[in-house]
């Protein structure tokens, strides 16, 4: 699977992509890598994302809305294959320029809002409907006290734990 004798460097410098399943989700320079026009479908809010834990996140959250019978919260879903690098493409970058899923843009306002970073989704989803986020400031407060554990905390419970235990069981040169 790896070379188990790979040691992590004290200081780490780019040369080139490591390979293996995950090379192309992560690099460390900005910019887009190549030409990519993002689609559009005709409801205001626009989401590009993928089937990974922060990226259900806002799906689950535009499902809630709809549930309530809030029509404003019709969305087009457009996948972004991250193991393809589409969050390099130059349209994916330009609505989010740290290449990462989720993102979305709100179309109904003018110009266009982009919001990127799942809990900032979240927030924004909750704030633009008036749902799921109390008035009552300790209430409030203690919801925002959980979005932020769950963006802070839960991915490395949860995420990070199956990924390392999944595809990276041994140290890997990323």
């Amino acid at each position: 699977m790896s070379d188990p004798t790979y040691t992590p460097p004290k200081v780490w410098k780019w040369e080139s992509e490591s390979g293996g399943t995950f090379a192309k989700i992560n690099r460390p320079i900005a910019g887009p890598t190549h030409d990519q026009e993002l689609p559009v479908g005709e409801h205001p809010l626009q989401l590009y994302s993928l089937a990974t834990p922060n990226g259900v996140k806002v799906t689950v959250m535009l499902e809630e809305l709809l549930e309530q019978g809030i029509k404003g919260a019709e969305y087009d879903a457009y996948p972004i294959k991250i193991g393809d690098g589409d969050q390099f493409g130059s349209g994916f970058v330009e609505l989010n320029p740290n290449s990462k899923i989720p993102a979305l843009v709100d179309r109904s306002a003018d110009p266009a809002i982009r919001v990127f970073e799942s809990g900032n989704i979240l927030l924004y989803l909750a704030e633009k409907f008036g749902a799921f986020l109390p008035k009552d400031i300790a209430k409030r407060t203690e919801t925002l006290n959980w979005l932020f554990w769950q963006m802070g905390s839960a991915p490395m419970l949860g995420g990070g734990f199956g990924h390392f235990y999944a595809y990276a069981p041994e140290k890997y040169e990323y």
